[in-house]
């Protein structure tokens, strides 16, 4: 789940991370009176659930609060286009106004889970500011992970280590050797997969900052967090995902033609990577969970047939909990209200899979059930493209 930088950064202040002052407006009116309760120059920053937003624009200082209206006014009413949100877009529904800090030097500092470890990390680099991925490309021995003992945590020689390798000093080394034992309490307590402070600073007048602040909470924990969902701005997120969320699916929008239905992350991913060998553009990834019944499957299905990109839709089950013949049945459900003539490969195998072929065969769908990943992915991405040269001539 992500959150806005004004979010971010005021979950860092309620444990005492120093961050610039500021806040979050979604009017002009807003805006103007911001920045002249601030009083001095200012930066206004879209907000948007995607980062690269001062490449794109979305970040600009302005000198007085006749300037921050006119910026106000142009960020509001537009889309904004980073490395990060595709050719589409995010519209700016709300703007973060901060005050300016004088910096002296940048740092990088983030928190995040490691998949090879199965333990939280820490990387911190001097080399902080928007060119943190070129950093880690070019220079990757600029880099200093620390990997956490989640029996041990982030006692204040792990800290301290980690600021004297950022070169901090003095009093800002024990400033330095607080903030980073404050984020890991954080990601503790919040139940973060991320935390990314970019760039972390000294100012000119001495003191450690987070000027930019990423923050993304696991999923899978939000049950013991209740107050969360008040804090997703629904404007982010495509219509579909939202749908997704109340049946409990994990999907995510992509901008291919072929609907997938797959059962199981890894499979999911397993086959998306198929289909781009295959020369296929996936249009989601969609997986439906090991356990899901008849309703959550139709769900699922109805979701894909709503997205007006898809021209074909690939359904690829193991079935050992997951029946097949509830795949097959929640599919023709969802086709009871929804006309469905796209062309429909499935490749189903395991429990009950005589059962959910039979119910296939005799539904009426353009349906072709296969035996294996490789044929289907091949029949999908041939009827595809079947259709779409039809349709052109």
């Amino acid at each position: 789940m992500n959150i806005h930088e004004y979010q971010a950064k005021e979950i860092l202040k309620s444990y005492g991370i120093p961050v610039p002052g500021g806040r979050m407006v979604k009017t002009v009116r807003q805006t103007q009176k911001a920045v002249e309760e601030f009083g001095r120059l200012c930066v206004l920053k879209a907000q948007i659930y995607a980062g690269g937003r001062g490449k794109a624009g979305g970040v600009r200082k302005v000198l007085d609060s006749l300037q921050a209206c006119e910026v106000a006014k142009d960020l509001l009413k537009k889309k904004l286009v980073t490395i990060q949100t595709g050719s589409k877009g995010l519209a700016v529904k709300c703007i973060l106004v901060e005050e300016t800090v004088e910096i002296e030097k940048e740092f990088y500092l983030s928190l995040t889970l490691d998949r090879r470890t199965s333990r939280y990390c820490l990387i911190a680099s001097a080399q902080g500011g928007m060119d943190i991925e070129e950093v880690a490309r070019v220079s990757p021995e600029k880099l200093h992970p620390l990997y956490i003992d989640p029996f041990i945590g982030v006692r204040s020689y792990h800290a301290r280590k980690i600021a004297m390798l950022l070169g901090l000093k003095g009093k800002i080394a024990e400033d330095g050797v607080k903030l980073i034992q404050n984020l890991y309490k954080i990601v503790l307590e919040k139940d973060c997969s991320l935390i990314e402070i970019n760039p972390l600073v000294v100012s000119k007048a001495g003191e450690l900052i987070a000027m930019d602040c990423k923050i993304n909470f696991d999923d899978n924990a939000l049950f013991r967090h209740p107050e969360y969902e008040k804090m997703i701005d629904f404007s982010q997120l495509d219509t579909l995902e939202i749908q997704a969320k109340k049946f409990d699916l994990a999907y995510i929008k992509l901008n291919g033609n072929i609907g997938c239905m797959v059962n199981g992350a890894g499979l999911a991913m397993a086959t998306l990577d198929v289909l781009k060998e295959y020369g296929g553009e996936p249009a989601n990834f969609l997986d439906v969970g090991g356990g899901a019944n008849r309703e959550k499957v139709a769900g699922a299905f109805r979701i894909i047939l709503k997205d007006r990109n898809v021209k074909g839709i690939f359904v690829n089950i193991f079935g050992g909990i997951m029946r097949c013949d509830i795949i097959a049945q929640g599919i023709i459900d969802a086709t009871t209200d929804i006309a469905c003539n796209l062309p429909i490969v499935v490749r189903m195998d395991g429990s009950r899979l005589t059962e959910g072929k039979s119910l296939l065969s005799q539904s009426g769908l353009n349906v072709e059930t296969v035996d294996n990943l490789g044929d289907g992915v091949a029949k999908i991405v041939q009827r595809v493209s079947k259709k779409r040269k039809v349709i052109a001539n």
